[in-house]
């Protein structure tokens, strides 16, 4: 689906990655991690053609992103965090662009549209941004594309409004279909993205599903601080403190704190090395 190999870009002086690796397969709503300025965006941006890498080897549905190819770019659907709408009504605007997406279904869109109650004569202009954003979600989940990538996509949406888009792109899954979601609100994508990408350093420091989390570390909320000669991370929260150990044979498996995880992982990424080592399986030849 997505492999990039020894990936260079920056901006101006500033080198934003080096020697990046990344290999995404098919079928997963994978969650994209990282601290402002880890290059979430960017990365998104390069897997999608928009941005050019300065030295390195893409490959996008298998095809090289830099030529922006009109069949890869008709089986993308992007959604940025900030994004301009036309001053048009929603149904002018799906009646202008679905050409683009050959596998567009007008009936899903209907029904995506009216979950989020959205009124197709509305001019978008004059939507509020949750609902705007809400327009462009049914719009390109109905595009049936085999990737959407997603970036801050709940920024906007009021809770139970989280909540809706949790249950309608889990209802738009496919095996055959690939979601990559970045965001900072860890709390709202919790049960939705898995595995999880983690950028840290211009590296991928962290690609695991969680259940392989899981089997090998344990997090547990307990009263007291930990010895930390044991603990691989632990900081104070309400209530006591979030320890996150090396699961040992006889241990019960624990749900991860997705939170948690992301904490612990940019703190000290080389105890998950090995975790990170799906970024560079089956890199470009």
């Amino acid at each position: 689906m997505i492999r990039m190999h020894d990936i260079a870009f920056g901006y101006g002086k500033r080198n934003l990655f080096t020697k990046l690796n990344l290999n995404i397969p098919e079928g997963n709503i994978y969650g994209l991690l990282g601290m402002n300025g880890a290059g979430k965006t960017t990365l998104l941006k390069l897997v999608s053609g928009q941005l050019f890498p300065q030295r390195g080897i893409g490959s996008t549905l298998g095809f090289n992103p830099v030529k922006r190819n009109a069949d890869m770019l008709s089986q993308i659907f992007y959604l940025p965090e900030e994004f301009p709408l036309p001053p048009m009504r929603g149904d002018e605007y799906v009646s202008l662009l679905k050409p683009l997406y050959p596998l567009f279904d007008q009936g899903a869109f209907e029904r995506y549209r009216d979950a989020f109650d959205i009124d197709p004569k509305q001019k978008l202009a004059e939507l509020s941004l949750g609902q705007k954003k809400k327009f462009l979600l049914a719009f390109g989940l109905a595009s049936n594309t085999p990737l959407v990538i997603l970036d801050e996509p709940t920024n906007g949406l009021d809770i139970p409004s989280k909540s809706q888009f949790r249950r309608i792109v889990a209802s738009a899954m496919t095996d055959k279909r690939t979601f990559i979601i970045s965001t900072h609100q860890v709390r709202d994508m919790e049960n939705l993205i898995d595995p999880i990408i983690i950028l840290h350093d211009g590296q991928v420091v962290f690609h695991s599903d969680l259940a392989n989390v899981a089997s090998q570390y344990s997090f547990k909320l307990e009263r007291n601080e930990h010895d930390s000669r044991t603990a691989v991370f632990q900081e104070k929260v309400p209530g006591g403190y979030m320890i996150v150990t090396k699961r040992q044979k006889d241990d019960e498996e624990t749900n991860v704190d997705l939170e948690t995880l992301f904490n612990a992982v940019v703190s000290a990424p080389s105890a998950f090395s090995a975790l990170a080592q799906n970024s560079i399986e089956g890199g470009v030849k």
